[in-house]
């Protein structure tokens, strides 16, 4: 029977009064969807910083529209394609996922005990975290994350019954140190049996921007090995934005530390890389998740739609997929040049104000004085509306505990042009000065 100290704080234990089950209770909605995004179709005239949206004039119309032309010229393949796959997923699509992350960490299937067997196809990287996650972790488990981290995931993560734990991350995220001293206070508190994994987005993180080098990544490895006493803690890398590297050279994965594959979860998606509408994603699992996993996601959808897989193996294999992901570098490195650029003359003049200078991704992580409540409720949020902009309020990117900072943003890039951006913290400088003043 669950007491209220295997659980979160505040969610229930008794039956929701509606008649609904405890999960569909502890799910509170996302703020971005239910307030800022209602705050920017209600004022369109906004510039929204706030939506981690790609943006549409990138989207991949001309390969997207190749592709398909190449799949209905075959109509035994255009039927396949229309028909049931598997719920693994579609083999070809497998094949060419694993093949790329293994070129691009220049390894081997060898060298990383890892097979296509071990590539399970999913309806975005969102779906595979969900699958893994109802996998792995019961009511009150807990799962260690950066503070601040993707406010997605931990919602997820909430609607499970799970805990999410924040440790002290740094301009090269998750700080090992900083992790084993956190399990070393969970075992203290005897709940080192309670934690099942620790969750990193690895390249460019949302909403932080950065990545993790090297030599942090092995240290990662070393210490969800070593304290895996009660029971395995896995890591779990989410790669969404590895293909938006904009300056420097690609890091290996995470899961290229792992050479025996028991350890790290590697999520993946092309909604990022290529397009959200698709919805593809996929993971590369340790051999003992994947029949579990499976199952889980077969009682769910019966296998991620097929076409959708069928479309993306196929632009794949014309070629299509790299030149599109070349000039969506060229983009979004514009737009964070111009983003940066407007922090420096904007936002650098007022004393307190600092950020995060990332070389990827689709977010610009601000720090505001203390004095200074970023929130909805907050003394900045509804000023700056007024002036013209919307942002994300920093305390929503937090896990349960510790308690969130409160004086942080979140900006995004994607969707605005370079005039709209310096615009938007034009009109954020003003709102901050107002407050300070």
């Amino acid at each position: 029977m669950l007491t209220h100290s295997l659980l979160p704080h505040g969610l229930m234990t008794r039956p929701h009064k509606d008649g609904l089950s405890r999960r569909a209770g502890w799910a509170g909605g996302e703020p971005i969807a239910n307030v800022l995004m209602a705050r920017t179709l209600a004022q369109p005239e906004l510039v929204s910083l706030a939506a981690g949206f790609v943006d549409p004039e990138t989207l991949p119309v001309e390969p997207t529209r190749r592709a398909f032309e190449a799949i209905w010229s075959d109509p035994a393949r255009a039927r396949a394609a229309l028909q049931y796959g598997t719920t693994i997923g579609h083999l070809p699509l497998r094949e060419a996922v694993l093949d790329r992350m293994l070129q691009a960490d220049e390894k081997t299937e060898s060298e990383l005990n890892v097979s296509v067997e071990q590539v399970v196809v999913t309806a975005g990287s969102n779906q595979l975290l969900y699958l893994v996650s109802d996998t792995l972790l019961d009511p009150g488990d807990i799962v260690i994350c950066g503070a601040p981290s993707y406010f997605v995931y931990q919602g997820t993560l909430t609607n499970l019954g799970v805990r999410t734990v924040g440790v002290e991350i740094d301009n090269h995220g998750l700080i090992p140190e900083a992790i084993e001293k956190t399990l070393a206070r969970l075992e203290r508190d005897g709940e080192l049996g309670r934690v099942k994994a620790i969750y990193a987005t690895t390249y460019y993180d949302n909403p932080s921007g950065v990545s993790v080098p090297a030599g942090r990544r092995a240290a990662m490895i070393e210490l969800a090995k070593r304290w895996s006493r009660e029971n395995k803690i896995y890591l779990i890398e989410d790669a969404a934005y590895r293909e938006l590297r904009y300056y420097g050279d690609d890091t290996a994965s995470l899961r290229s530390f792992d050479p025996e594959g028991e350890t790290v979860i590697h999520a993946g998606t092309f909604s990022k890389s290529f397009s959200p509408g698709i919805r593809v994603g996929w993971g590369v699992l340790p051999p003992r998740l994947v029949k579990p996993v499976l199952a889980m996601k077969g009682n769910i959808d019966f296998g991620s739609p097929h076409m959708n897989q069928t479309l993306m193996a196929t632009v794949l294999e014309m070629g299509l997929f790299d030149p599109h992901v070349e000039r969506l570098r060229d983009s979004y490195r514009t737009k964070l040049d111009a983003t940066l650029g407007a922090a420096d003359e904007l936002l650098a003049p007022i004393d307190g104000v600092q950020w995060v200078r990332p070389t990827g991704g689709l977010y610009v992580w601000l720090r505001l004085p203390e004095t200074i409540d970023t929130g909805l409720s907050g003394s900045l949020f509804g000023r700056a509306v007024d002036e013209g902009v919307l942002y994300v309020p920093g305390e929503y990117c937090y896990p349960e505990t510790p308690r969130p900072s409160t004086n942080m943003i979140r900006l995004s890039f994607g969707i605005q042009s370079c005039e709209s951006i310096y615009r938007g913290i034009e009109a954020l400088a003003r709102a901050i000065r107002g407050v300070l003043s």
